[in-house]
């Protein structure tokens, strides 16, 4: 029964299921799901239109082969390919265990090789510009001071600033608990001069940009709506212009330099791996790259013989 099932799946039918999934059983979050899912319809369109199959289990290894090596052809970089070899891979696992096909033909594709590139920082010196470049004295000067600083003192996504919510931010403790990617939570530490910056915002400027139906997200635009991630670039970006930094500043960019001027200061890999929110260790040891290249420079200039 099962194999007549599996005989007749078609691909569309097999990627919902996968989807719904990922979403009920993983409690992935839905940008992965989006991702994942356009990767494989991608795919499923490309099979039916060279090779006339709407079925997964007529995929092999060489036909999906051949589909990355088109991709390739078409100008998609390592970093992308990646991805759509991840998300066929755990598509084809899934069909497998559920016996929806009779073999895994990913089983053998091997991943592209990635060139890493260090992550670009600013020093502390550089901080410390763009941080006192975000006027307080100027209309939402308060709010845009308070952004910078809980970027650079938490080290967070730019979407975790812009969901960040009244309700977790324990000032008294000096800790806000934010969600990050696949929907999971961390506790992240807010300095003293961030908690200062946060507490003049909230208790100002806040409570004139709540309307009727603001919700509890802590930064708001002048709407009394959540601020977007889009919106916030632009202000982290007006505010590096204003300090007059050479360098393209990006709200990631903090986030980098966070991880950095920490591990430079003698923190663990793996507590910077927490204060991330990075679920593989792999991830953070980037960071250990960042801070052997600052050593050389270091050593470079001051040593005799370097």
């Amino acid at each position: 029964m099962r194999a007549n099932v599996s005989s007749c799946l078609e691909m569309e039918e097999a990627i919902g299921a996968f989807i719904r999934f990922l979403a009920v059983e993983r409690g992935l979050s839905e940008n992965y799901q989006l991702s994942t899912q356009r990767s494989l319809i991608e795919f499923a369109r490309w099979f039916k239109a060279k090779h006339k199959f709407d079925n997964p289990r007529q995929v092999t290894l060489s036909i999906l082969s051949e589909y990355l090596a088109s991709r390739k052809r078409a100008g998609l970089s390592a970093a992308s390919i990646k991805l759509n070899v991840v998300a066929l891979k755990i598509f084809f696992r899934f069909l497998n265990s559920k016996g929806l096909i009779e073999r895994d033909p990913t089983e053998s594709l091997a991943l592209p090789r990635i060139e890493r590139y260090l992550p670009e920082t600013l020093n502390e010196l550089q901080v410390e510009q763009l941080i006192e470049a975000a006027d307080q004295k100027v209309e939402l000067g308060l709010r845009n001071r308070a952004m910078i600083e809980l970027l650079y003192a938490s080290g967070l996504r730019i979407s975790e600033l812009a969901n960040a919510r009244l309700e977790n931010f324990n000032r008294e403790e000096g800790i806000l608990r934010v969600t990050g990617k696949g929907n999971k939570t961390r506790l992240v530490p807010v300095g003293r001069k961030a908690c200062t910056a946060m507490a003049a915002y909230l208790s100002t400027e806040r409570p004139q940009l709540v309307k009727r139906r603001t919700g509890s997200e802590i930064f708001l635009s002048v709407r009394g709506t959540k601020l977007t991630t889009a919106r916030i670039w632009q202000i982290v970006k007006k505010i590096s212009q204003r300090a007059g930094l050479e360098k393209n500043v990006y709200p990631h960019l903090l986030r980098h330099s966070f991880a950095t001027h920490l591990l430079g200061n003698g923190a663990d890999l793996r507590i910077i791996q927490e204060l991330l929110g990075h679920a593989d260790i792999s991830t953070t040891q980037v960071y250990t790259h960042v801070d052997q290249q600052r050593l050389k420079a270091v050593h470079r200039q001051f040593h005799p013989r370097a």
